[in-house]
């Protein structure tokens, strides 16, 4: 019997991360994660892509309007930034020694 593969890729980054943007009009903006969506390989970062959204007048906002809030980005476009070196690096993955996959930055000194 042939065993299942998984079929989701892990990614560089998760939610809370403090990230830079690398290009894009958004290029140079630090922001936290907000969200990821794994699946689309993109993130919501906070203070990042902005754009404007039309608003139809509805019950619950008698106005309508625009309102700006922040769209996806790709996740190759973001670097992430050690929290103990502060230092934005690329990212890898290694087995500790309990056994457990864990994620660890390649700054200069690695």
């Amino acid at each position: 019997m042939e065993r299942k593969k998984n079929k989701q890729q892990k990614l560089h980054l998760r939610k809370g991360d403090t990230v830079k943007v690398l290009s894009g009009n958004s290029k140079g903006k630090e922001g936290q994660v907000l969200e990821v969506f794994i699946a689309k390989q993109r993130a919501i970062v906070e203070g990042v892509n902005i754009v404007s959204k039309h608003t139809k007048p509805s019950a619950t906002n008698p106005n309508g309007g625009i309102e700006k809030t922040e769209a996806p980005i790709h996740v190759s476009n973001l670097m992430v930034k050690d929290p103990a070196s502060g230092e934005f690096a690329r990212t890898g993955k290694k087995v500790n020694s309990e056994g457990k996959l864990e994620r660890y930055f390649k700054t200069k000194s690695n």
